[in-house]
């Protein structure tokens, strides 16, 4: 790579935040930022699975620092954020699912998945931006959504009002915060192998989902790596109120 190019993608110099870091793709997306020359702060409800991923950031020569964090709590996000130091990049990534009929799904499966997965990435994304507006500098915030903010699976309804809320907001968010220098942008990945889901996606359902994919291959973490580092990076400085898709090709399968 010419080193023009090399520094577009950089991020030396750079502080990044990924929330739901402990595991899946939070975890690797804190890897590919530390690797790329951001200062990382990873935070998650789980604590201990943090400090063993800012020992593996910091014994590849990155730089780590770990916080527990309830995204569902304004008190805990302005905790966090506050002690953080000034941010360049979020990375919204906290998520919870589930899998429950339409009709058996209770006002408490509901509130689950949207306080974590919509009212909690618009706090921390909330709050975040004001602290770059008042520190008087720009940056780059990036909501992990999913192609099922486009599509539609059955048992998962909650989880699809978040992730469509989320891409929406992440449009609405991009209009407002513009003038403050600040882009706005989601990532939206397919179905992904991960520690996580690497049981259903090996089982037959998950073969036969595979069979709907045009690539017939499920999305490795590393395949989402370009597209984040875009999107965190002056390379993607051009880009906010947009959607990139890593998923192999399933959303334009035929239905």
């Amino acid at each position: 790579m010419q080193p023009q190019l090399a520094r577009l993608f950089s991020l030396d110099g750079r502080r990044a935040l990924v929330t739901g870091a402990s595991s899946g793709l939070g975890r690797h997306f804190a890897q590919t930022l530390a690797a790329a020359g951001a200062e990382v702060l990873v935070t998650a409800r789980r604590e201990a699975p943090l400090q063993a991923l800012v020992e593996t950031i910091q014994a590849s020569g990155g730089r780590a620092r770990a916080f527990a964090l309830d995204v569902t709590r304004r008190d805990d996000v302005c905790r966090v954020l506050d002690a953080a130091g000034p941010l360049d990049v979020l990375v919204n990534n906290a998520g919870v699912s589930g899998s429950q009929a339409l009709l058996d799904c209770d006002d408490g499966s509901w509130d689950r998945v949207l306080d974590t997965n919509l009212k909690g990435a618009w706090t921390v994304a909330q709050e975040s931006a004001r602290r770059m507006v008042a520190a008087g500098q720009g940056g780059s915030l990036i909501n992990v959504t999913s192609i099922l903010a486009s599509r539609v699976a059955g048992a998962v309804g909650p989880y699809l009002a978040a992730k469509a809320g989320l891409a929406h907001l992440t449009r609405a968010m991009a209009l407002e915060l513009a003038r403050h220098g600040i882009r706005v942008n989601a990532l939206a990945p397919g179905y992904v192998m991960t520690d996580l889901n690497e049981t259903f996606l090996a089982s037959d359902a998950g073969q036969r989902l595979r069979s709907r994919i045009p690539s017939r291959r499920y999305s490795q973490p590393a395949d989402l790596d370009g597209a984040l580092l875009l999107l965190a990076s002056d390379a993607g400085r051009g880009m906010s109120g947009s959607e990139i898709v890593v998923d192999g090709g399933h959303l334009c399968s035929s239905l």
